[in-house]
């Protein structure tokens, strides 16, 4: 595995609380991101933590882009030494995230991956290159807004955000260093309760309705839930709806 990089924190809830989850953000996205986990897991006793990823945001810039040196950043990133209680890990950070579970039994006890990237095909790897062009073509609030009127003001305003602070060099090596971006067997493997949260295909999913949602079948440990109605980012098209499966999940 990669050598990793220290990836900055930002934090919900109480320094003492006695569950601790890790949050991990999308390609193109940043920690603070990560809001509406942070403050509902924070408002049921949890502290919450997401991180900036290798290349975004506060992050160190590296040359390595692989899935595995993105593994190897968030498997390094312990709660005080030890365990999480839980991990959520949207898109990109969906895939670190089941490398790290996979190859690290003691890294988290849970997982909730959202709309996780586990496989591509070659339409969601065009459709993920067109959005980040866009992304990065205007980073403006007002180019948010535009495409996602409906978006809390909050999430408008962060995600061009992180398209400013974003390296462009690093999101395009994304796709470019990993040609065969596919997971599936280290989610077969996976040893901890893992729910999905996925985006409702009918909208847009790259995982519900395609071939990553196989792993499901493999693994008795992983269940899906879909989002109906709502895009590859559930919370911020509907955090309401999203935030609730995510409760659901933790009570199972």
């Amino acid at each position: 595995m990669p050598a990793p990089v220290l990836l900055p924190r930002r934090s919900w809830g109480h320094p003492a609380a006695a569950r601790r989850a890790l949050l991990i953000h999308g390609l193109g996205s940043n920690a603070a991101l990560m809001w509406r986990y942070g403050t509902a897991l924070a408002d049921d006793g949890w502290r919450a933590d997401a991180v900036d990823l290798r290349g975004h945001a506060d992050a160190p810039r590296t040359l390595d882009y692989t899935l595995e040196a993105y593994a190897a950043d968030v498997v390094a990133t312990r709660a005080d030494g030890g365990a999480w209680d839980l991990v959520i890990a949207h898109s990109l950070g969906g895939a670190a995230a089941v490398l790290a579970a996979a190859r690290d039994a003691e890294w988290t006890r849970r997982l909730v991956l959202v709309d996780p990237a586990i496989h591509l095909t070659e339409d969601d790897r065009e459709n993920v290159r067109v959005s980040q062009e866009q992304s990065f073509a205007d980073p403006s609030p007002h180019a948010v807004r535009r495409e996602h009127p409906h978006w809390h003001p909050l999430d408008i305003e962060l995600k061009a955000s992180a398209a400013q602070q974003a390296s462009r060099w690093a999101v395009e090596q994304t796709s470019a260093q990993n040609p065969e971006w596919d997971v599936r067997d280290a989610a077969t493997a996976l040893a901890v309760p893992t729910r999905v949260i996925a985006a409702d295909p009918a909208v847009f999913s790259i995982f519900a309705g395609k071939p990553a949602a196989e792993v499901a079948e493999a693994n008795a440990l992983i269940t899906v839930s879909i989002v109906a109605g709502a895009g590859h980012s559930p919370h911020r098209d509907l955090p309401e709806d999203t935030i609730a499966l995510m409760r659901e999940a933790l009570r199972d």
